[in-house]
């Protein structure tokens, strides 16, 4: 039998990790007690400039720490906490898709900085990162914003898998017309996580195109936020941000694997 393809796209702030990941260590070090102090300059930043809120707080990191490098940022990594289960995860469901006759790949899809991401022991598992980054001189200083992700670039990363077309640059290839049956991975076989309303357009697109969303939570505190996802009839499914073997999120997956596997079962009668 054929082996199905899953695509697993991951926000990664809140999703895979409790917090934003510049507050685990970047933020501390420009002299902020509290990160939300830096979040609230960088939401007057916008206002005052009319600018994109993820611009925002690119330039402030930069312009904060002017000697800020590639390298340092990819050493921000090591800080990141990942939530419970998560390091583990990638290569259980691996294995669990392969003994069902799905080949599984991982994407993220942030809001946040792919140098940072590069730098966490997870950054490994992911076919493709898709997150906001800078360019960089010849000794790795930044130079300029190169690309970001805000809430609502993040769907036009949801085609590019779809059409496997990777390449940040190649938006001609993006743009062309692609048969169904050429499609790198269908959007019906796509499971998007996510955790608030940033998500939501591209949790919309999954969805409308038959692929499966799931909100996540990391406390009771944050619970309402993901089910409201739910009511709103964004997300499929609500969980607790625990990867943990035999975990919830595993479940549904799985499950996810296994109706995926037996449509290909039917398919291959047909």
């Amino acid at each position: 039998m054929k082996n199905a393809k899953l695509a697993l796209i991951y926000d990664f702030d809140k999703t895979l990790s409790p917090r934003d990941m510049q507050e685990f260590h970047y933020i501390k070090s420009l002299g902020y007690e509290n990160p939300a102090d830096f979040w609230a300059e960088c939401g007057e930043f916008s206002d005052k400039h009319n600018c994109d809120g993820i611009l925002s707080y690119m330039y402030l990191m930069a312009n904060k720490n002017k000697n800020l490098t590639k390298k340092q940022l990819q050493e921000e990594g090591k800080y990141v906490k990942l939530y419970t289960g998560v390091k583990t995860w990638f290569s259980r469901i691996n294995e669990y898709g392969k003994a069902h006759h799905v080949n599984v790949e991982h994407f993220i899809i942030s809001s946040g900085l792919t140098d940072i991401i590069k730098g966490t022991p997870i950054a490994r598992e992911f076919k493709k990162i898709y997150a906001c980054t800078y360019a960089y001189d010849e000794n790795g200083k930044i130079l300029w914003p190169s690309r970001l992700v805000n809430y609502t670039m993040k769907t036009q990363y949801l085609f590019r898998i779809n059409n496997g077309i990777f390449k940040e640059t190649n938006d001609e290839d993006l743009n062309s017309s692609t048969p169904d049956t050429e499609k790198y991975v269908p959007m019906e076989n796509m499971v998007y996580f996510g955790d608030g309303s940033t998500d939501v357009p591209s949790m919309k697109v999954v969805q409308q195109n038959g692929g499966i969303t799931i909100a996540v939570f990391g406390d009771e505190a944050k619970r309402n936020k993901a089910e409201k996802l739910y009511v709103d009839k964004r997300a499929n499914f609500v969980v607790k941000a625990d990867y943990s073997k035999g975990s919830r999120i595993e479940k549904i997956v799985e499950g996810i694997i296994d109706s995926l596997e037996a449509k290909s079962r039917l398919e291959e009668y047909r």
